[in-house]
């Protein structure tokens, strides 16, 4: 560990043979280096971004996800561009630089909608950063999206075991998902990956294989949660994915990829009430506070018991500063970018 902490590099093995090791005593040690890593990289800075679920309606089919096609107990939304625009408003008075347009695949939202909804935030907010997570789409719209003004782009890889992606997807492909990602960082993007930790199946192999496509494929961001599972999806009845496993995860990507952006996810948050806490003391720098309208956050379900469903804008802003604060950390409410952007590799 402290090699990868001085080297940021290890091979297949020597990261098996870390996380076949690992013990409170060495998981004390490895959260305690990554936490200097990041302290080395961004200083005490959390970046807050303002999350907008904007459309819980997908065409994708992925087992673990309470927004799948499949799940017809769902009740289904799409904000209007109008209404996202206001979100924005409202996050651009809170103090928010960066907003993240998130949705399911849903293909009402065309190339045209989205050029013009990216557009006109970039107008009216030509101090932020506008990020998308949007699903797949083709390299046309991709550059469209770009071109509109769109900083950055968050698609996880999900999982870099192709055995465990084509059982969890059957709407989709595994060679096309690492496609997407590659031509994301050609058109020019702040490209996020992700993964999840603790999905049924998913082996120390498969989690060390995660860490060494992430060393390759190099993104300005990683988003890492815990697998929860969904009372309305075929996954509903196996285990949570663990919260030790998961900062273990956060812990090994911070040291391996030192200039990256990581997140503290909401998925932390909901599976211990300190997550997002203990994940920014294990290397994690960003959190995202929801700015969704209140009536459709609990219809964004990705997972069951999901927090901050109820918790107004200002609220939740304030409520997380808090919580940065406690762990002798502080909010940068600036755009936020990542260092290897700054750096101009991208």
């Amino acid at each position: 560990m402290d090699r990868l902490y001085a080297e940021a590099s290890l091979n297949r093995q020597e990261l098996l043979v870390v996380l076949r090791h690992l013990n409170p005593e060495t998981r004390e040690q490895l959260r305690a280096l990554a936490h200097r890593k990041r302290l080395g990289m961004y200083g005490t800075k959390v970046y807050l971004r303002g999350l907008i679920e904007f459309s819980n309606i997908c065409k994708q089919n992925c087992l673990y996800c309470g927004l799948r096609s499949a799940n017809r107990s769902l009740e289904r939304y799409r904000l209007t561009p109008e209404e996202i625009a206001d979100c924005c408003r409202e996050g651009y008075e809170l103090g928010y630089r960066t907003f993240v347009l998130q949705s399911g695949e849903d293909d009402w939202y065309t190339a045209e909608r989205l050029v013009r909804l990216v557009s006109g935030i970039k107008r009216r907010f030509p101090d932020t950063a506008v990020t998308l997570s949007i699903g797949e789409r083709d390299d046309e719209t991709y550059a469209r999206l770009f071109a509109a003004g769109a900083d950055r782009f968050l698609l996880r890889h999900e999982t870099a075991s192709s055995r465990l992606y084509r059982a969890l997807h059957p709407t989709m492909s595994f060679e096309n998902r690492r496609d997407r990602l590659a031509a994301l960082q050609r058109i020019g993007y702040q490209v996020g990956a992700g993964f999840m930790v603790g999905l049924p199946g998913q082996t120390p192999e498969d989690l060390a294989e995660d860490l060494l496509y992430l060393k390759r494929l190099d993104p300005d961001m990683v988003g890492i949660g815990p697998f929860l599972p969904h009372h309305a999806t075929p996954l509903k009845d196996y285990p949570a994915g663990t919260l030790e496993a998961t900062l273990d995860m956060i812990a090994l990507t911070r040291l391996l990829l030192p200039a990256a952006l990581l997140p503290a996810t909401t998925a932390m948050g909901t599976a211990h009430p300190y997550g997002r806490e203990m994940a920014l003391q294990a290397g994690a720098n960003v959190v995202m506070p929801n700015l969704s309208p209140l009536a459709v956050r609990p219809k964004y379900a990705l997972y069951d018991n999901k927090i901050c469903l109820g918790d107004e804008s200002a609220q939740c802003r304030f409520c997380l500063e808090r919580r940065i604060a406690s762990v002798g950390l502080e909010v940068d409410m600036g755009r936020g970018d990542s260092l290897k952007s700054l750096s101009g590799a991208v």
